[in-house]
């Protein structure tokens, strides 16, 4: 019994606090991209005067940042919970997580990209897709899987620290990536048949659903995530 108490209290002591140290400091790190989002989108501002093209930012509580940017609507969400690497991953076979396996245990923030008409007409059947994740650890070394850049530009682990300059080249590629990312036309048989309720359903309330890419695979799909 004694000894079961004794690896009780070094989990607790050790395990425990290291994820509650990682959780509060990536809550700094996402109120560090809430600044540096509405900075970009201040800068784009002044530049852009056409008021049909949206630019805006809104906090939806401490964990989630919705970007308005043209014709996309971007959620940067911060998970609650900090996450371990799996063992077959291949970082831990590196010198920077054999040093300290601590290393392997991170916060993440996801980045989600949605066509801004699905919530401003509260089209709740349409798709968002996760054009990017980021791994914090108590280091605040980062990397990142997602699509265009942000799948190659912060792989590496060891070597990555994360900085206020980091955080903004981060931003303006999910900007550059989401504006890039076209909406598509669906085939057409996949929108070739409705029933009376599916069409009544769509003069009221635009439920049909709609998609960045509605059956079409990208070549960005073929990024090799971690």
């Amino acid at each position: 019994m004694e000894d079961n108490t004794k690896v009780i209290l070094d989990l607790l002591l050790n395990k425990s606090a290291l994820k509650q140290n990682i959780a509060d400091d990536c809550q700094v790190v996402f109120g560090e991209f809430k600044k540096i989002i509405s900075s970009e989108i201040e800068q784009l501002k002044t530049s852009v005067t056409d008021p049909r093209i949206r630019l805006s930012v809104k906090e939806k509580g401490n964990f989630e940042i919705h970007v308005l940017i043209g014709s996309d609507l971007l959620v940067f969400h911060l998970h609650t919970n900090v996450f371990r690497l799996p063992d077959e991953n291949p970082l831990w076979g590196t010198k920077y997580l054999k040093e300290e396996d601590n290393r392997g245990y991170f916060g993440v923030i996801y980045v989600y990209n949605f066509l801004a008409e699905s919530f401003l007409q509260n089209r709740v059947n349409d798709s968002g897709y996760l054009i990017g994740r980021m791994f914090i650890n108590k280091e605040r070394h980062i990397m990142m899987e997602g699509q265009g850049q942000l799948g190659f530009l912060f792989r590496d682990l060891e070597n990555t620290i994360l900085t206020d300059e980091m955080i903004r080249a981060i931003v303006q590629s999910t900007f550059a990536f989401a504006l890039q990312f076209d909406l598509l036309v669906p085939p057409f048989d996949f929108v070739s048949e409705l029933s009376v309720g599916e069409i009544q359903l769509i003069s009221d309330s635009l439920q049909l659903q709609t998609g960045k890419r509605l059956g079409f695979k990208m070549k960005s799909d073929d990024n090799d995530f971690f």
